[in-house]
């Protein structure tokens, strides 16, 4: 059962809708955009000067898993842990993260003492952004 406080946590945790890419933004990253790639996530970006906000949105494509459920699980896991990061990144920044084949098995699932699904994400946002700057 979801309480008032996960939900409060949840809204401070996650990135803005404002901070997200739009359809017309999300077309103008996959004509313009350049790529950097990781072992199971992919970032494409450019720098937007009309922007006074960064705009980063997450792809889980079917591919991964054709359960709506766990693709939205993984978007948001990507949400929560970019809103940590968002006041290191430029302004201008415009991009989208694609997630990678395997990125279920190790970004998904519950935290455990040999595992930590939301750990393995954020070190690999960490790699992306600290090649972007």
């Amino acid at each position: 059962m979801i309480t008032l406080r996960t939900l409060e946590l949840l809204t401070i945790a996650m990135l803005l809708k404002k901070n997200r890419v739009n359809k017309k933004l999300f077309e103008l990253i996959l004509q313009k955009g350049k790529f950097i790639n990781s072992s199971n996530l992919s970032f494409k970006f450019f720098n937007d000067k009309n922007t006074s906000l960064p705009h980063l949105s997450f792809v889980v494509p079917k591919v991964i898993t054709k359960s709506a459920v766990k693709r939205n699980f993984l978007r948001r896991r990507g949400y929560i842990i970019l809103g940590k990061y968002l006041k290191d990144i430029p302004d201008s920044l415009a991009g989208i993260f694609f997630f990678n084949k395997n990125s279920l098995e190790l970004f998904g699932g519950r935290k455990n003492k040999e595992y930590n699904g939301a750990q393995n994400l954020e070190n690999e946002i960490k790699f992306i952004l600290n090649k972007i700057y």
